[in-house]
């Protein structure tokens, strides 16, 4: 009788465990194959854009809120599209090279949601470690979130200090008489991703 007892105890304590672990572990989505990042690199005479693809990531979402979430873009995936034929082939080969983010080295950059907080209006501010060229720093941006059954689709913006990544080249931070040849330190991912259960 008592090893009865025990075994229900025991079972019953197992089952609380398993309910409890799922309510905190949330719900995953998977980002949709071949989803790409838009990126925006700004300079004196003009701003450049291309795409990013992500070669994975996932959305956790709880209660219907963003929990957190993993990113790996590949970076060998990197293109330009203001640009077409030499011009751009030179400048995607130029930003490839060590000169910016070393491609031939560090093939993939991540990103990862460590902290959400939430607005009076239900907006999420994200805060990230984003990896780039083996150098982790943090990254905070706001994030619109829209879920719809089994679909989370999430957009926003973020604005990255490339200096912080030790990518300096055409940086006036660093390097004085650049003229039009500065390029802004700061460049752009702006990113609207669907993901699913």
């Amino acid at each position: 009788m008592k090893a009865i007892k025990l075994f229900t105890v025991v079972a019953a304590i197992g089952a609380a465990m398993s309910i409890s672990l799922h309510t905190f572990a949330g719900e995953k989505y998977k980002v949709a194959d071949n989803t790409t990042v838009n990126w925006v690199g700004k300079k004196v005479t003009g701003e450049h854009t291309g795409n990013i693809v992500l070669k994975s990531g996932t959305l956790e979402m709880n209660k219907g809120k963003l929990a957190g979430g993993t990113f790996e873009m590949d970076m060998a995936s990197l293109t330009c599209t203001d640009m077409q034929g030499e011009y751009g082939d030179k400048l995607v080969g130029h930003l490839k090279s060590d000169d910016f983010f070393g491609v031939a080295k560090y093939k993939t950059a991540v990103l990862k949601i460590t902290k959400v907080s939430f607005t009076s209006d239900g907006k999420a501010n994200v805060t990230a470690d984003l990896t780039i060229k083996g150098i982790t720093q943090k990254v905070s941006f706001p994030v619109t979130i829209k879920k719809d059954g089994e679909t989370v689709m999430a957009s926003g913006q973020i604005t990255i200090d490339r200096t912080k990544y030790d990518i300096k080249y055409g940086s006036g931070s660093f390097f004085d008489d650049l003229g039009d040849k500065m390029i802004e330190d700061n460049f752009i991912l702006n990113f609207d991703i669907k993901a699913v259960s």
